[in-house]
């Protein structure tokens, strides 16, 4: 049996311009976890980084969404 290794998780922030990742986790309050949600990011969702920073622009289905950290929300994501 071949072992796959887990793959990288890292956070949102840490993705450069131009580069796509599978969101992996959303923490933080229910609200503001509900709220991403809603947007369309939520586990297993393509994402492209569009502006890294505080706040980045991600590319999300066609659309750009723009998310600024707050200390209490982390986006772990898959870079792909």
């Amino acid at each position: 049996m071949k072992h796959t290794p887990p793959a990288e998780v890292i956070p949102l922030w840490n993705l450069s311009e131009g580069s796509c990742a599978r969101i992996a986790r959303v923490l933080g309050p229910s609200d503001h976890v509900h709220r991403l949600d809603e947007f369309g990011l939520r586990g297993g969702t393509k994402i492209e980084m569009f502006r890294p920073g505080n706040p980045c622009i991600v590319r999300l289905s066609g659309n750009k969404v723009c998310l600024r950290t707050d200390g209490l929300l982390e986006v772990l994501v898959e870079p792909m």
